[in-house]
């Protein structure tokens, strides 16, 4: 006897009435829709599973084939300097991880009136790169849609661009709204690629969105490409007339990201472990992420690099930076010099820091009082220039003081 028919029966034996388990209403296969011979006459492919039927578009490359800078096998390369690598990265993929690059087109941005109505997968067999994209025929077929996807079945490390914060919460949503039809998702490791843009090219570029990186660091400038924006209108355009020739150019839009997305993790790689023609900022923002990740190793390295090789006002950062470093190595003397380095060209806030900083190192480790006394003179003087509001202003100007004052107090 189950569980389950053991609780009834000691409910009933407990004089309790159990309402009877309302049916699930059954799964309906939905029809076919009716454009299906001219989705296949553009270059779909009709598929057909237990779900209801969607369409399909696969597109095979060679390992040599040449997207902007970088030909698509170069990914290997990639992976092996990560292999190679002595520090531990989030981004770090190795050849044991089975990886597919993704990205998806949606009917809009939020709600459960949402759609996905392409997925793309872009991932390696054998000697080759494999394109493959899904279409979802109408609504109607969403759970064929779903679970073709056999993101259901198998784990898989995931790249994208934006894909943790956009597309996989999509994803999660349109799969609980067919949860009683559809076998449990998996959880997926994820590598989005925004993140990662954002901290190499921070004040650098003025924008992230993926054509820009394309064409400022990648070396790809689209032609004839449809605006995202339009992609959800040209989808239901084409379920309405049944005609799919401009739909096909969404799917060539998707395939230029998912191509991307390759040659933007081996652009990225490249500039994590060599000296790849970049900006100062670039390679500062590589070493100050590197001390976020708490590879302090790495993280000298790469921002003494910057302040041997470029220009002070270009590393003015990078010696700010690099003066935390010292001082947690104890290393005040050179801490004091990279901060003095810095002062002259770094933002007003950074400015600020180095000033309080240089206080504190003559303060407490050098014990040298008049110039502690000093920086916090500059502090105060840089304070009362600020574009901080009144009431910020009050705060960091009765810091200061205290710290005038107690300073003023150890001089005696």
């Amino acid at each position: 006897m189950s569980y389950e028919n053991k609780i009834l029966q000691m409910k009933k034996m407990l004089g309790k009435k159990t309402e009877e388990r309302a049916e699930q209403p059954k799964f309906v296969k939905p029809e076919v829709p009716f454009y299906t011979e001219e989705w296949q006459q553009a270059g779909l492919t009709l598929v057909n599973n237990d779900f209801g039927v969607l369409f399909q578009r696969e597109v095979r490359y060679p390992f040599d084939y040449k997207h902007g800078h970088y030909r698509v096998g170069e990914l290997q390369t990639a992976i092996d300097a990560w292999e190679n690598a002595n520090v531990e990265h989030p981004y770090a993929l190795t050849s044991e991880n089975r990886i597919i690059f993704w990205d998806t087109e949606t009917t809009g941005l939020k709600g459960t009136g949402t759609h996905i109505f392409l997925l793309g997968f872009l991932q390696q067999e054998e000697d080759e790169f494999v394109l493959t994209q899904y279409v979802l025929a109408d609504p109607a077929n969403e759970a064929a849609l779903l679970f073709e996807s056999k993101l259901w079945q198998q784990s898989a490390t995931l790249v994208s661009y934006n894909g943790k914060s956009f597309d996989w919460p999509q994803l999660e949503t349109r799969w609980t709204l067919n949860r009683q039809t559809m076998p449990p998702l998996k959880m997926q490791k994820h590598i989005d690629l925004l993140h990662s843009a954002k901290r190499l090219w921070k004040n650098d570029l003025e924008k992230m969105k993926l054509v820009q990186v394309e064409e400022e660091k990648l070396g790809f400038k689209r032609q004839g490409d449809i605006p995202g924006h339009l992609a959800p209108i040209i989808y239901f355009d084409a379920v309405k007339s049944g005609r799919a020739d401009t739909l096909m150019k969404v799917l060539q839009h998707n395939e230029w990201d998912l191509l991307s997305l390759i040659t933007l993790y081996i652009h990225q790689t490249k500039l994590l472990f060599t000296s790849e023609q970049e900006s100062a900022i670039t390679y500062t923002n590589i070493g100050k992420w590197y001390g976020d990740l708490k590879q302090q190793v790495a993280s000298e390295y790469v921002l003494t690099n910057v302040t041997e090789n470029y220009r002070d006002n270009e590393a003015a950062l990078a010696h700010f930076y690099l003066a935390f470093q010292h001082k947690r190595s104890a290393r005040y003397h050179e801490a004091i010099q990279s901060f003095e380095a810095a002062i002259v060209s770094i933002p007003h806030r950074q400015k600020l820091q180095a000033y309080e900083q240089l206080s504190m190192l003559h303060e407490h480790q050098l014990k040298e009082y008049n110039q502690a006394l000093f920086y916090a003179e500059k502090g105060l003087e840089l304070v009362a220039k600020s574009q901080l509001t009144l009431e910020q202003k009050e705060k960091q100007i009765f810091k200061w003081q205290k710290r005038r004052e107690r300073l003023q107090n150890k001089q005696q």
